[in-house]
């Protein structure tokens, strides 16, 4: 297992290979997306909305994108790890923007930095680069200017548009970014970029001329019926399969079929192992603590046999066997 470095994406380019990226926010998600094959995991502001339910990226702060980039950095091994710089953390300075993408690599564990935006943003990724950190671009439809371009609109329809964009990307790479995505452009436009910079590039809903792609994990697995923009396939139906399996515990609960006794423990007899119940255990009552002993004993009698070993010794249950992790 070869680790995916931003020199590894410059090669897949070179040799025609294409590049897969998905969005990760936590470690469970990047563990099973790593180990399926992903090239690049980003961390993407998208989860202010699929996560989190806001109706923007705009709300997201770099406390949470630090906090989600470094569950995801826990859990990714192979994969090129991208976080997103949010709304506001480069638009003031340089010197802020700088702080930020340092926040973002060194408590999230990223290993480079996204952020929107055209050659208006050549000084603040020359920073940056300086500073170690690698940059990739994001130019077209950039949803942290959404009230901008007055809604999710398709960008460089216009021959005019398609040009500014293009030089966008060239003055992006001339920069210092390593790598360049492009959202919700036309096909054409997107092949054109891609053909006149060395980097890079990785489209959503930008055509299959670019480099490679990405899609919010959300959106292909299916988690809300309730999307479904044109650029999107959904490789699964999660949210179906999920409201299924939830039905089917909460109809099994009401009906008392679960827990059964496969997943059910028993107490230990001396001398026997523990093992899965072949008949209902007993209800065995446990002893009262000294403190809760009858009145007028003061529960001595309890003390009285185990100092005279003739009570039964108590064992801890055991939840986990030794070779089972927990979870």
């Amino acid at each position: 297992m070869k680790k995916v470095t931003i020199h590894t994406l410059r090669k897949m380019k070179q040799a025609g290979e294409r590049i897969t990226m998905l969005t990760a926010y936590d470690a469970t998600y990047a563990k099973l997306l790593d180990g399926a094959g992903c090239d690049a995991l980003l961390v993407g502001d998208s989860l202010g909305m699929v996560v989190q339910g806001q109706k923007s990226t705009l709300p997201v702060t770099l406390d949470q994108m630090v906090y989600h980039s470094a569950m995801v950095a826990r859990g990714a091994q192979r994969a090129h790890l991208v976080g997103d710089m949010p709304f506001g953390t480069y638009h003031a300075s340089a010197d802020e923007a700088v702080k930020a993408a340092v926040r973002l690599v060194a408590e999230g564990g990223m290993e480079a930095v996204k952020l929107e935006g055209g050659a208006e943003f050549s000084e603040v990724i020359s920073r940056i680069v300086r500073a170690g950190i690698p940059v990739m671009g994001h130019i077209g439809l950039t949803p942290q200017s959404v009230h901008k371009m007055g809604g999710y609109v398709v960008q460089g329809r216009s021959e005019e548009k398609a040009a500014r964009l293009i030089a966008d990307a060239r003055a992006l790479e001339a920069a210092g970014c390593y790598a360049l995505v492009l959202e919700a452009i036309p096909a054409n436009v997107a092949i054109e970029i891609t053909r006149s910079i060395s980097i890079p590039t990785i489209g959503i809903g930008a055509g299959a001329g670019c480099d490679g792609q990405v899609l919010v994990s959300y959106d292909l697995l299916g988690m809300n019926p309730d999307f479904a923009p044109k650029f999107v396939k959904r490789y699964a139906n999660l949210a179906e399969v999920i409201g299924e399996a939830v039905t089917r515990y909460c109809d099994e609960v009401r009906a008392g079929e679960f827990p059964s006794l496969e997943h059910s423990f028993s107490m230990e007899r001396s001398g026997e192992k523990q093992g899965p119940p072949s008949v209902p255990a007993p209800v065995v009552p446990l002893p009262l603590p000294t403190s809760a002993a009858a009145p007028g004993t003061g529960g001595s009698a309890s003390r009285d046999s185990h100092e005279a070993g003739t009570g039964s010794e108590e064992r801890p249950l055991k939840l986990y066997s030794s070779t089972e992790p927990r979870r």
